[in-house]
């Protein structure tokens, strides 16, 4: 089977991996909620070739940096600043990847309460964040010196069929599709993908036509992930524990469902159950989602999702070795993945088997305050 790949999705892929071509190293930054123990972003040393993660130091001192984006080129990063009472921010910090120091560039108002999220476009020129709490979607563009520029800001609205969860818009996250033209966001409270054109000159958001696909009614769409090849979408519903594939097509910015299966092993109640994060191995062969839950069997583990042509299969759950799996990064050689688990404070590392994508713990655990999300940067010695 051939595969046409996005010249702009296919140049960030082959810069990454001549990163990876000559770095043995790669540091690890987590964000976290710094309401119990935690101050900040924090960053590890991860040996590529073994596995071992070092001892977690502060690199910023910031507010509930809870999501992360790193540029295409590793000079900048970005936090998404959560406050639950007042408007979130997003947070641009230049990034030394020989030392992994972070200095604090700029900060500016995400305009809607609880950001979770920030993610870049392909070419690093965006930025895209979402307000849970407020319904809404921010973008900005970036300035060559890493610091923000505003775009636009969306307001969701609607509802959908759960009272408790779904009584109004949660923008869960935000992402930039490859070439740069779209822009995606999940919307928990209504059950749908928001599609947006996007100007890369100056991020300005317009609803796509259509302006939306949706999951099933209840389900709660929380993230999704591009496939490396860049034509497929996997969406994971928190509320459902599912994981809906949708074709892609890029020059129409267009979603069209293909499969909807469970993450978990069958005869588990899902309402048990949230799911959390999800993301493609590099190869686009294997897929892992994070499941969060209750101290009950099949709670707080990963699913892993084989991909056989257009149709997935759950090959394994496992054990996430803490409790409340939120984030979670696979290092760019696909070899490591790492999981923040926020409730014990823990991060744990597995080794990834390249043919069956099946996972083994390494038996590290690693102390971080509220771990919520895991990005890497190969190491510039």
């Amino acid at each position: 089977m051939q595969f046409h790949v996005p010249r702009i999705f296919l140049a960030v892929v082959v810069a990454w991996l001549a990163a990876t071509a000559w770095a043995r190293d790669c540091f690890v930054y987590f964000g976290t909620f710094t309401d119990t123990s935690s101050r900040g972003i924090y960053v590890s040393r991860l040996d590529l070739d073994t596995g071992k993660l070092s001892a977690p130091e502060l690199a910023a001192a910031i507010a509930s940096p809870n999501y992360l984006a790193v540029s295409p080129n590793a000079r900048f990063l970005y936090a998404a600043v959560r406050s639950d009472n007042s408007p979130g921010a997003v947070a641009a910090f230049a990034l030394d990847d020989r030392t992994a120091s972070l200095k604090l560039l700029d900060q500016k108002s995400s305009e809607g309460d609880g950001n979770c999220y920030v993610s870049l476009d392909v070419a690093g020129q965006n930025i895209f964040a979402a307000n849970y709490n407020g319904g809404s979607v921010k973008s900005f563009h970036l300035n060559s010196d890493g610091t923000l520029a505003n775009g636009s800001v969306v307001q969701f609205h609607g509802s959908s069929i759960n009272p408790k969860r779904q009584n109004s818009p949660h923008a869960h996250c935000f992402v930039g599709a490859p070439g740069g033209r779209f822009a995606l966001a999940c919307d928990l409270g209504t059950d749908k993908i928001m599609i947006f054109r996007v100007n890369p000159a100056n991020a300005a958001l317009k609803p796509n036509t259509p302006p939306f696909a949706t999951v099933a009614p209840g389900s709660g769409p929380r993230h999704l992930a591009f496939s490396p090849d860049g034509k497929t979408v996997c969406v994971i519903s928190e509320m459902a524990c599912t994981a809906t594939v949708f074709d892609w097509n890029g020059s129409k910015g267009t979603l069209r469902e293909r499969q909807s299966l469970s993450l978990l092993p069958p005869g588990l109640y899902r309402n048990t159950f949230t799911a959390a994060e999800i993301a493609y191995r590099p190869d686009g062969r294997f897929i892992y989602a994070t499941i969060r839950g209750a101290d009950a069997p099949g709670a707080n583990t990963v699913s892993v999702l084989a991909v056989h042509g257009k149709k997935l299969s759950l090959v394994q759950n496992i054990g996430c070795g803490g409790v409340f799996p939120r984030g979670m990064g696979i290092d760019p050689s696909g070899h490591w993945l790492i999981i923040g688990n926020q409730s014990s404070g823990t991060v744990t590392v597995f080794a990834i088997d390249p043919q069956t994508g099946k996972l083994t713990p390494t038996g590290q655990v690693v102390q971080v305050g509220s771990p919520v999300d895991v990005k890497f940067v190969p190491v510039k010695d």
